[in-house]
């Protein structure tokens, strides 16, 4: 089992080192595992002058998963765009073909007080949010800045899907939801974008494939407010890059904290990147305040998708859950009178709870 282990940026080394000790903590005696370290980001432009360096391509290639930290420093949007340590996630993803993005959101009984929401709105929140990662305005060409013949500049990217695209993404969403509750919602915004538009006419074809899902279909505007009013409604929702990252963003705040969202990232072979849905925190970074839950249930979803060690992954969820019961908290999850512990103290505990019989 070899992992490529890219830390990268800002609170990215802190919550990886916790997540690689309970990787190791869950496979101890079961399997022979390889932990290739690469730097990405800002630690590799410090290093290599690039963000993603071909070495650290070349390591992903050859693993047979990828476990990712952060990318991404304050001043990013100053810099080039390939050189920018934040964009180095993206062209890892399209050198990868990483087209799925699993984004689970699940509130932990033991944090419905975390929540903003209401306890009895969120409680038993259990959604999957299905991203499409490689297009959309992040990929569509053309894309820069202009000076107009009045000396003003502007900005502008492209929103772009292909049927090929779409259908990919659409099959993923039906597969995943018949594994669920056998229901599927996507969102767009199909009354004022052309590629929008496409895409429901194409995702709700697909759906003619799968008569056992219940296939249903919101603008964007309209889902974030369903998905704050009525959460438990959604199983499975599938949408486009821009509004993927938006939403699950917002039911990352469903549960706690966004210190508590892990991700996958497949390709078509089914090789995966795992990686927290947060960022690189960088005014916390160094200071042991970081949530590594995110990336410790990315652990469990690298054992689960690209390995099918479901009951590795079942472990470390409950021990996950376990230490929650139990009242362990960091900053970002403690309400008034808790007293947090830090980065390590959290991983620790997860350890100790897996490793107790």
């Amino acid at each position: 089992m070899k992992i490529a282990v890219l830390a990268g940026d800002g609170i990215g080394p802190e919550v990886t080192a916790q997540a690689v000790k309970v990787l190791e903590t869950v496979l101890a005696g079961s399997t022979e595992l390889e932990l290739m370290y690469a730097p990405i980001g800002g630690a590799a432009v410090s290093q290599a002058g690039d963000p993603l360096p071909d070495a650290t391509l070349k390591i992903a290639q050859q693993a047979d998963a990828i476990l990712f930290g952060a990318a991404g420093m304050p001043g990013d949007e100053s810099l080039p765009y390939a050189q920018r340590p934040g964009a180095s996630l993206l062209r890892l993803r399209q050198a990868l073909g990483l087209f799925a993005n699993y984004r689970p959101a699940v509130l932990f009984p033991a944090l419905a007080q975390a929540s903003t929401l209401k306890p009895e709105v969120i409680g038993g929140l259990d959604m999957m949010i299905l991203r499409e990662l490689s297009s959309d305005v992040y990929f569509g060409e053309p894309r820069g800045e202009r000076v107009l013949p009045s000396g003003e500049r502007e900005g502008y990217n492209t929103m772009r899907y292909s049927e090929s695209e779409i259908e990919r993404i659409a099959h993923t969403a039906f597969r995943t939801a018949r594994q669920r509750r056998k229901q599927v919602c996507s969102v767009d915004k199909a009354n004022v974008l052309e590629s929008m538009l496409l895409w429901r006419e194409v995702v709700t074809r697909v759906g003619t494939e799968y008569p056992d899902v219940a296939l249903s279909h919101l603008f964007v505007d309209a889902a974030a407010m369903a998905m704050l009013r009525r959460p438990l409604d959604f199983d499975v929702v599938v949408t486009g890059n821009l509004f993927g990252d938006i939403l699950s963003d917002m039911a990352a705040m469903m549960t706690g904290s966004i210190g508590m969202l892990p991700s996958a990232s497949l390709n078509q072979e089914g090789k995966g990147l795992y990686e927290p849905v947060h960022g690189s925190a960088p005014d916390i970074a160094g200071r042991d305040l970081a949530n590594p839950i995110a990336s410790i249930l990315s652990v469990a979803m690298m054992l689960r998708y690209s390995f099918d060690m479901a009951d590795q992954a079942d472990r470390i969820e409950r021990a996950v859950s376990a230490v929650l019961e139990q009242g362990v908290r960091t900053p970002d999850i403690a309400i008034a009178g808790q007293v947090s512990v830090g980065t390590r103290a959290m991983g620790e505990a997860i350890v100790q709870a897996i490793a107790t019989p």
